[in-house]
């Protein structure tokens, strides 16, 4: 069996994606599993080669389990993060979370938190572009810290990773140039739009709110921002594009200023900021 032949099986088979993402994700599980770039794959493969651990991964692919959970890593910014069923998958609208804070504020030795760390991957970006930061991040899962702590020391950062919950505790560190967070923020009665290789297999924890109070995150992460951030301070939410108007009216009760609503690169209102006065 050819290289072409076998993608145009498989992406047959893998069904519950378009065409274009079923072959996608089987050129990227090919290329992990036998170590070559597709022009190599073309010369090389047969069905006969073919190791049982791609088998395997493929018919875990099949299920609608995420490609990154299979193999473990997803890319962000640039970098190889490790990911788990416990951590939400790295996705680009957080990348623009985070070239928007690094455009932003360009001053040496900046003092940050990120609340509902997952991954680590918003805190480990920050603190590598950053010059001499001092960066923490927060989670209520400690199997989530486990792999940011991984990620943090495979991938030589220098942040300061704790337990916590942010609806019940203030965290005791050092006064904040930046507060950011991408917290859970659907609503369970959105459960049944979304995708099932979401639904079925990333952590509902960090994903779901509950509907009678879908923004109670940004609310108490505002509220504590508010002891936490120097004046002047910036406060940075990734967001559900249908709260944007109840997130900004919740800001500005709370006395931030400067709101800005950010659209990421589908023209979603994705991103706010604001500022401490």
């Amino acid at each position: 069996m050819t290289y072409s032949e076998l993608v145009n099986q498989w992406s047959d088979e893998l069904s519950i994606y378009p065409k274009t993402e079923s072959e996608t994700l089987i050129h990227w599980l090919l290329e992990h599993h036998l170590g070559l770039k597709r022009v190599d794959l073309i010369k090389f493969l047969n069905r006969e080669t073919l190791p049982k651990a791609l088998i395997d991964d493929f018919e875990r692919l099949k299920t609608g389990e995420p490609i990154q959970y299979i193999l473990g890593k997803a890319p962000f910014y640039g970098r190889e993060f490790q990911v788990s069923s416990s951590t939400l998958i790295p996705r680009n609208e957080t990348e623009e979370l985070v070239h928007l804070i690094l455009k932003e504020n360009k001053k040496v030795g900046l003092t940050i938190l990120d609340i509902g760390t997952g991954t680590g991957c918003i805190p480990i970006t920050l603190d590598l572009e950053l010059d001499q930061a001092q960066v923490f991040g927060m989670d209520i899962s400690d199997e989530a810290l486990e792999v940011a702590k991984r990620n943090n020391q495979s991938l030589k950062g220098g942040v300061h990773f704790f337990h916590g919950d942010i609806l019940t505790e203030t965290p005791e560190i050092p006064p904040l140039d930046i507060l950011v967070s991408n917290p859970p923020y659907v609503p369970q009665k959105d459960l049944a739009e979304m995708h099932q290789n979401v639904v079925q297999f990333e952590p509902h924890l960090a994903l779901f709110v509950p509907d009678s109070d879908p923004i109670i995150f940004y609310r108490m992460i505002a509220k504590k921002g508010l002891s936490l951030l120097k004046n002047t301070g910036r406060i940075y939410f990734e967001i559900y594009e249908r709260a944007s108007k109840e997130i900004c009216f919740e800001l500005e009760r709370q006395g931030y200023a400067d709101m800005e609503v950010h659209q990421d690169l589908n023209g979603k209102e994705r991103i706010i900021s604001a500022i401490k006065p």
